[in-house]
């Protein structure tokens, strides 16, 4: 099967986007478990580690789930969320947001020239496997996070055990493609499963990160059916500061 990528992607998110909030209901645990990412960015703040006086970045909101585990993680934090799919952030904007959340259509690829950061932080779920270029992708990140930012990506990347395909190809065809079938979006949902077959193992994108600049790269499972199938890959951009080595 030849990947949904860029437009095409971007197209298919929108017409998925009606229906994307009930599917992702679907899953045990896929809102706990963005949460459970979200604070292993182990953010710091003046209020007991509440994100006062940050500014954080997440990267492919889609209707706004992982942004919404960002804002319980680091309540007073500012937060820009950009998105790729115009149908997504629609769906994201119609959810009550305090002032200091904002939503910008924008692909992660133009992020680079958009003049938005520096950003303390930077929270992507979801995203890497659809990207054409994630080393790119990865090189904008270092340019938007401030020198010792924090990164914290969560994304389906398989152990390398014949078990975790086996399994994730068990889910997809049982569960997840005819869901999406009865929507409409077959095609996303078979792009959904072989992006996950096709994308690196949790080593090998822990080792991506690495090449990429960042320091102190770790993949963290998550619990449930889940693990040897979804990571949150933590990583910073270089050291931390003098200061921030105290917080």
């Amino acid at each position: 099967m030849t990947l949904l990528r860029d437009r095409d992607l971007a197209r298919a998110f929108d017409h998925a986007s009606r229906t994307y909030d009930r599917l992702t209901g679907l899953n045990p645990g896929y809102r706990a478990d963005l949460l459970r990412s979200a604070r292993r960015l182990r953010l710091p703040g003046d209020g007991d580690g509440d994100g006062d006086g940050l500014r954080l970045l997440d990267l492919g909101c889609g209707t706004g789930a992982s942004t919404r585990a960002l804002l319980r993680a680091a309540p007073r934090a500012r937060i820009t969320a950009v998105d790729a799919s115009a149908g997504m952030l629609r769906r994201a904007r119609t959810k009550p947001w305090p002032d200091t959340v904002r939503f910008l259509h924008l692909s992660a690829e133009e992020l680079a020239t958009a003049g938005e950061g520096p950003f303390d932080a930077v929270f992507a779920a979801y995203l890497f496997r659809n990207v054409s270029d994630p080393d790119g992708v990865l090189g904008t990140v270092r340019a938007l996070l401030r020198p010792g930012g924090r990164l914290a990506v969560h994304e389906y990347s398989l152990g390398g055990s014949p078990a975790h395909r086996a399994l994730w190809t068990a889910v997809c065809q049982g569960v997840i493609i005819p869901a999406g079938t009865l929507t409409g979006d077959r095609a996303l949902y078979r792009h959904l499963w072989h992006s996950v077959l096709d994308f690196d193992s949790a080593s090998d994108f822990t080792m991506r990160l690495t090449r990429a600049g960042f320091t102190g790269a770790r993949a963290l499972p998550l619990a449930g059916w889940q693990t040897g199938i979804t990571h949150t890959f933590v990583a910073r951009n270089g050291s931390a500061t003098a200061g921030e080595a105290t917080r």
